[in-house]
């Protein structure tokens, strides 16, 4: 005879993580667009995982754009996205070298932080303290 299994095993416990992540990631947006296509919209946004609409902050758009010369605006993808894992609490990871350079440029991560192989660490206050400054441009990708 099989049992179920109990509600404290780990399986269980992992796949029920699983679903909340999966939940909680439901609000990222599918397609990255480029900051100078978002400032050129009259309605700048995109669609999330959801399907549901991703309205930009416009006056957040614009006040990043005004510190980062043109041909980043190009180049940089919005939102930019922050990877943040179980297996290290006080950090978040981003793959994206165009962000890096941005927010380098804007003062909002310092000069000496490099890429580490394809992606640079930044630690979680940092990471919510730009959220705060510019609602919309960034989010965070639960349970990478």
């Amino acid at each position: 005879m099989t049992y179920a299994p109990r509600i404290m095993e780990e399986s269980v416990l992992a796949r029920w993580m699983g679903m909340e992540i999966a939940k909680m990631n439901e609000g990222l947006v599918t397609a990255r667009k480029p900051l100078s296509a978002l400032l050129i919209g009259e309605n700048p946004s995109s669609v999330t995982k959801k399907g549901e609409a991703y309205a930009f902050d416009r006056s957040a758009l614009r006040s990043f754009a005004e510190r980062i010369p043109e041909d980043l605006r190009r180049r940089l993808k919005l939102p930019i996205l922050f990877y943040a894992g179980p297996d290290i609490p006080h950090s978040c990871s981003c793959p994206d070298e165009a962000a890096l350079e941005a927010l380098q440029l804007i003062g909002e991560v310092s000069s000496l932080r490099t890429m580490q192989g394809r992606q640079f660490w930044v630690s979680r206050p940092i990471v919510y303290a730009i959220m705060k400054k510019y609602p919309t441009l960034v989010q965070i990708v639960m349970g990478a």
